[in-house]
C-alpha cells in the first residue's frame, strides 16, 4: 500500500482577509463618488421642473395677465408641487408682478446635497444660487 496525499484546494485565511481588505478599500473610494453622482443627477430633476414650471407661469401670464403662486392653477396636482421622484418640493412666490420658483430638497436629497439645498428661477430666467448648483 502506498501513501497517497490528497490535494485539497481552497483559500487560506490570510488570502481571504487580503481580499476583504481590498474590497473594503475600493468601496470606501467608490461609494462617496457614486453618492455625489446620484445627488447631482437628482438635482437635474429640480432644474428641469423649475424651467418647465417657469414656462407654465408664462403661459398663465399670457392668459390672465398675472402670475400665480397656486401650482394647481398651472395644471399641477399639488401645491406645493412635488417632483416626479419626490426629491424636491417646488413652490412660487409673487412679488410686485414677478415670480420666483423655488425647489427645496427633500429627504435623502436634502441630506446628501447640503451645498445646494434649494434652487430658484425667476421670471427673467435668473437662476440662483449661481455658484455651481446649476448644470451648464
Amino acid at each position: 500500500m502506498t501513501n497517497v496525499k490528497k490535494l485539497i484546494n481552497g483559500f487560506t485565511l490570510v488570502e481571504l482577509l487580503i481580499t476583504v481588505a481590498i474590497v473594503a478599500i475600493l468601496t470606501s473610494i467608490a461609494l462617496p463618488a457614486y453618492t455625489d453622482f446620484i445627488t447631482r443627477t437628482n438635482r437635474t430633476e429640480a432644474q428641469r421642473e423649475l424651467l418647465r414650471l417657469a414656462n407654465l407661469q408664462e403661459q398663465f401670464y399670457v392668459d390672465t395677465r398675472k402670475y400665480t403662486n397656486d401650482m394647481k392653477k398651472l395644471g399641477l396636482d399639488k401645491d406645493p408641487f412635488i417632483s416626479e421622484n419626490g426629491y424636491y418640493s417646488i413652490d412660487a412666490e409673487l412679488d410686485n408682478g414677478s415670480f420666483v420658483l423655488t425647489a427645496k430638497a427633500l429627504g435623502t436629497q436634502k441630506t446628501n446635497d447640503s451645498s445646494c439645498p434649494s434652487l430658484s428661477v425667476s421670471e427673467t430666467g435668473k437662476k440662483l444660487p449661481a455658484s455651481g448648483c446649476w448644470e451648464q
